[in-house]
């Protein structure tokens, strides 16, 4: 008998959401935090942190109704305020 066809529930793109805000909430925060680099990827850290914030609420939205991961959503979007946040502050820091 062959396989099914019907795709399955966590086999949506929303499961990638998670994963992705982590990666990208880690960048910024890297990017923002190590003085080696925070002038280099400066823009790389905004974009990656308002990134990171917004799949991250859109993974914790999709996780609450069972699709991917909570705890990456969570972590991702923590990473990103985190990092959008501090990216921020030393650009206020700088122009003041």
């Amino acid at each position: 008998m062959p396989e099914p066809t019907v795709p399955d529930p966590t086999d949506t793109p929303a499961v990638a959401l998670g994963p992705t805000a982590l990666v990208l909430g880690a960048i910024s925060v890297i990017g923002t935090w190590v003085p080696a680099l925070a002038f280099v990827t400066f823009p790389w850290a905004i974009i990656a942190g308002a990134l990171a914030v917004t799949l991250g609420t859109a993974g914790i939205h999709y996780a609450c109704h069972g699709t991917g991961r909570l705890w990456t959503a969570i972590a991702g979007t923590t990473l990103g305020i985190i990092g959008f946040v501090g990216t921020m502050t030393l650009i206020w820091a700088l122009s003041a």
